[in-house]
């Protein structure tokens, strides 16, 4: 059924995604159903080996979520970004019994960037997304529906364990991963490629794809079902890290 020019005459500023990725009007927005419970999360693996502290300034976490729904073009299709990871991964000799705990503070949390959007195919992440948009669709990521800010100022990921991949790649791992947001711990697996460069710098980096409701989140939906947020979304990311020891060895030592 073709939509009437007048619709999307009246809708644009109503159509910006709301997980992570728009700003609609709030007698739109539908209850959230209470997502099920999973069942209990194992305990975090401990940790064990050299520790590496996450350098935030050179580390980046960038999420893609989309926008959904027969009034879809409407709306815009958002890269949220942290440049603001920290804590710790643990590296023994065993490369399978490693470790990590993330943390993400949500509060800086940025929306449409115009360096990260112009990464994006232009198709998909046009660079005319209006300031007004940018910011009601980051105060809707914050606010108390999502991420709830105010009382859950941070996302944490802890790694559970480690499995080799059947790649070739010896510099892969699958890592499940536990995720506390909004106090929900929830549990998924991602794929890791890891490098210890000569000069003890540690690099870790993915691409993968993650479900709004695997964090237990529910994506917007209103009109109906006209107007909705894809419950995927498209995760990337790169952690630079360096030995704890580094940072405190005497200038001119190993």
């Amino acid at each position: 059924m073709r939509v009437r020019v007048g619709w999307k005459l009246l809708l644009p500023e109503l159509m910006f995604l709301a997980m992570l990725s728009g700003c609609p009007a709030p007698a739109l927005r539908v209850p959230p159903t209470p997502a099920p419970q999973p069942p209990p999360s194992p305990a975090p693996t401990p940790h064990v080996g050299t520790p590496y502290e996450i350098v935030p300034q050179a580390s980046l976490l960038t999420i893609l979520v989309y926008r959904g729904g027969a009034l879809a073009s409407a709306g815009h299709n958002h890269v949220i970004a942290s440049h603001d990871l920290s804590g710790t991964i643990y590296v023994p000799a065993a490369i399978l019994d490693s470790s990590f705990e993330v943390r993400v503070p949500v509060a800086t949390l940025t929306v449409d960037e115009a360096a990260l959007r112009a990464q994006q195919p232009a198709a998909e992440f046009p660079a005319d997304v209006s300031e007004s948009a940018k910011d009601g669709t980051r105060r809707n990521m914050l606010g108390e529906t999502l991420l709830d800010a105010q009382h859950n100022p941070e996302i944490v990921l802890r790694s559970l364990r480690l499995t080799a991949t059947t790649a070739a790649d010896s510099g892969t791992v699958q890592a499940q991963v536990q995720s506390s947001v909004r106090g929900q711990l929830r549990t998924f697996t991602v794929p890791v490629r890891y490098r210890i460069a000569a000069d003890g710098a540690l690099e870790a980096s993915g691409e993968f794809p993650l479900r709004q409701s695997e964090l237990g989140l529910t994506p917007f939906s209103g009109l109906l079902g006209a107007l909705q947020v894809q419950d995927e979304m498209r995760i990337s990311f790169r952690i630079m890290a360096h030995a704890a020891a580094l940072k405190t060895a005497p200038p001119g030592t190993l």
